[in-house]
């Protein structure tokens, strides 16, 4: 049954979307939309050590993925300015990603893959690696979803409630660098940001609490999954920014009727 590539295409989108959902919401909630893009584009630079070292190109982008992260978090606690910090990383690493690509032929020659990923290759392997990850980090937030969500809400209350808002950030992290890896083969290092924030803000426009905004964010993610693999299929497009293209659609959907319900 799973030698079918478009059913392995969408039990990856589906799986992807289990935990890109809830961290989306935090990485909105938090405002780190510029984190995870710096965390992303460090997947590239994470591709050309793994095949320049014959080192499995998951493993590779996992360290370079958590690499980056861990940097740009200790920047965050030592008070750097975050929104330059984070454009420096972010480019200096897709840069650096591209430069080391160009050193190693089996990055070179399908550079279009990685950057805007390639759904209807995912392999047995890669549903495996997919579904991994994205349910170690699905248990992750579950299990520190109070802690997460109070230190979003005020570091001060994080303190006052007994909870570490540098652990619990250090967790989004951590969570995040693996989200990224995960999600490499599926949209690519360009637009793995996208899928994390475009399904939780539309999600924002539909929810009354955050864990139901969590969860139609998965909800919205798996959508997102069926339309653009059918969209692709039916006019030719790419798979990666044809999903991307339909989350952004239910986003659209979503700011007008909460216009409409304000209005």
């Amino acid at each position: 049954m799973l030698d079918d590539f478009l059913l392995r295409a969408v039990l990856a989108g589906v799986g992807l979307s289990l935990a890109a959902g809830p961290l989306g919401s935090f990485v909105v909630w938090r405002r780190m939309a510029y984190f995870g893009d710096a965390t992303a584009h460090a997947a590239i630079l994470g591709v050309a050590l793994a095949l320049a070292t014959e080192l499995p190109v998951g493993l590779g982008t996992l360290l370079v993925a958590l690499a980056m992260a861990v940097t740009v978090s200790a920047l965050a606690a030592r008070g750097w300015a975050m929104d330059t910090t984070l454009g420096v990383l972010a480019h200096s690493a897709l840069a650096l990603g591209l430069v080391a690509a160009s050193f190693v032929p089996e990055v070179r020659s399908d550079l279009s893959a990685w950057l805007f990923g390639d759904i209807l290759a995912v392999s047995r392997g890669d549903l495996a690696f997919i579904w991994g990850g994205a349910l170690l980090v699905a248990g992750l937030l579950a299990w520190r979803w109070s802690g997460l969500l109070t230190a979003t809400l005020s570091e001060d209350l994080a303190h006052a409630s007994g909870v570490n808002p540098d652990r619990e950030r250090l967790i989004l992290t951590l969570a995040l660098a693996v989200v990224v890896a995960v999600a490499l083969k599926v949209v690519g290092a360009l637009l793995i940001a996208a899928l994390l924030i475009i399904p939780a803000a539309a999600a924002r426009g539909f929810a009354r609490t955050p864990e139901a905004m969590a969860g139609i964010a998965v909800a919205i993610g798996a959508l997102a999954t069926f339309g653009g693999l059918q969209m692709s299929l039916a006019f030719d497009t790419p798979a990666g920014p044809s999903i991307i293209s339909v989350a952004a659609a239910v986003f659209v959907v979503s700011a007008l009727a909460g216009q409409m319900r304000r209005g």
